[in-house]
Order: C-alpha cells, then structure tokens, then sequence
C-alpha cells in the first residue's frame, strides 16, 4: 500500500496524541472526559475536590511539550483555573476552555533590558502602553514586568529610574484596570546582576510608586534563595505582593518532600492574609513522560489546596 500524503499522517498523529492526553488526565484524576473530540469538550470536566480557598494557575513554559490546548485540558481537568505567563496569541484558546489568564506577559523587552535602566523607557512605554489596553480589552488584569540588570548602577540609582520609568504608565494601568506585577528574581543562581532580586527593593518601588495597580510578583523560589523567611517577609508584607509563583529549591523542581521548602505552610500563611489572586505553579517537572508531568501537576495542586 502506498504511504499516507503527509496532512492525513500528521492528522492521524495529531488525533493520537490528543487521545493519549485524554487517557492520561482521566487515569491521573479519575475525571470523566467527554469522548467528543478535543476542540468540543465541554468545560464543566470533572475535577479534583477542592477545597476553593486557593486560587490555582499553572506556568505556561514549564508545560512546553503540550500544546496550549493540551495544557488547557490537563488544567481543567485537574482544577486549574488558569494559566500563567500567556501572551495575546494564546488568548482566544483560553476562553474557548473557561481558563483565565492569570498573568499576561510580551509587553517586556526581555528579563535583562527593564525598568530600572532609562535608556529603554521609550520602548518600554510604547510597548506597555499597546499591551496596557490589550489586556484590559481582553478582560485581563494582571501584566508581568522586569526591572532589568543593574549594569553597575547602585541600587538607589536603579531605584529612581524604574520609578521615573513606570510613572510614564501607571496612570494608564490605573485608568484601564491593569495591575503591572514586577518579579522577584534571585541573582545568585538563575539571574546574575538582576536588579530586583531582593523584596525590600521591591518595596520600595511599590512604595515611592504609591499605586494600587503596581504589585510585586513573589516568586517564592527565587526568594528563598536571594533571603530566606518566607513567611515572615509574606506575613509583614503581603499588601505589596499581588501574585505568587512556586517551585522546589534547590533545583525549581516539583515542591514535594525532594526539597527544602515546606509549602502547605507557605500557601496557609497567604491563604491568612487575605489573598485573593493566583498562585502558579512555575516547576520544573521532572518526569519525562506526559504522564508523569501530568501526576507532578496533580500533586502540586494538592499540596496547595489548604
């Protein structure tokens, strides 16, 4: 027999692999899945029983190997109820699945030319300003920004600057709903010379700032390397921190018992505050099959929902 043309090939694998998902979410969690195709399954999949304290997201460049479908329906029908770090592309396939976008991202130059530096407030502005409005039009609220590398410059030098810079764009954050959330990045491992890579600096720019549409991205991976006390700094200082992102330490793997952090504690001690947006998972899984990226997923939600 003659080979299939390639489209009907690529179709055949397509449908395979989407098949395959279906198999491996439903034996991971029990959820019954609709056996309609992909593109049709509803969006009242079964879940895990929650608890609902905790608003839970997912990273999307950890799950790299699932296409943003396929990611959508593993969330879903594990309890996620978004998806983080998701650019206008992936929007439309979001909504189609009932996923919000928990933190929207391509307004940045990149995690190295950011606020903190002048010369790159012109494009930096232009670029908020269009992705400002995108965001708000698409119903969205929250939007990623970097401070940048230090380059030399102090820290009181960097700090004037990143305030000088986002003054040009608070105002229209504030008019149109959208909270810019700058993250918290360690410089030790992962990061070298990046400027907010301490919450006290962080701080202080959420303060001389003195907007509510300007938060802090907490990165609790990244903070118990750059500082340690992670309760305590969230504790003291949660009204500055507008969203959190785990991952295990050392390695940004899955936040179990093969790490040093004990999360149960560290979600009771948000979920204490008063927290009411997203905490995204943003490991690394290790597993290298589907199956077991999914159950690393399954498992996170669990040790979360407190």
């Amino acid at each position: 027999m003659p080979d299939k043309p390639m489209n009907s090939a690529l179709s055949d694998a397509l449908i395979a692999r989407r098949d395959l998902l279906k198999k491996l979410v439903l034996g991971v969690t029990g959820a019954s899945l609709s056996s309609s195709a992909l593109a049709t399954l509803p969006e009242d999949i079964a879940g895990l029983k929650l608890k609902g304290n905790i608003h839970h997201s997912v990273a999307r460049w950890t799950y790299g190997e699932l296409t943003i479908e396929e990611l959508c329906i593993a969330a879903k029908a594990i309890g996620f109820s978004a998806i983080d770090l998701i650019g206008p592309a992936d929007w439309t396939t979001l909504k189609k699945y009932g996923i919000d976008s928990s933190m929207c991202n391509g307004a940045e130059l990149n995690l190295e030319d950011g606020w903190a530096d002048p010369k790159f407030h012109d494009e930096l502005t232009e670029r908020y300003l269009k992705h400002i409005d995108l965001v708000a039009d698409a119903g969205y609220r929250n939007l990623i920004c970097f401070s940048g590398n230090k380059r030399g410059v102090s820290p009181e030098e960097g700090l004037k600057h990143a305030v000088n810079g986002l003054k040009r764009v608070i105002g229209h954050a504030e008019k149109r709903g959208v909270i810019l959330q700058m993250e918290l990045f360690n410089s030790k491992v992962d990061h070298p010379d990046y400027f907010a890579d301490n919450s006290a600096w962080g701080i202080a720019l959420c303060q001389q700032l003195g907007s509510a549409n300007f938060k802090l991205l907490y990165d609790i991976y990244h903070m118990q390397i750059s500082e340690g006390d992670i309760i305590r700094t969230i504790q003291d200082n949660h009204e500055y921190f507008g969203h959190y992102h785990t991952a295990g330490v050392p390695g940004r793997h899955e936040i179990n018992d093969t790490q040093e952090l004990f999360y149960p504690a560290i979600i009771k001690a948000i979920n204490a505050t008063g927290f009411s947006g997203y905490v995204a998972q943003e490991f690394i899984p290790t597993p290298k099959t589907i199956q077991g990226q999914i159950e690393s997923l399954r498992e996170a939600i669990l040790i979360c929902d407190v």
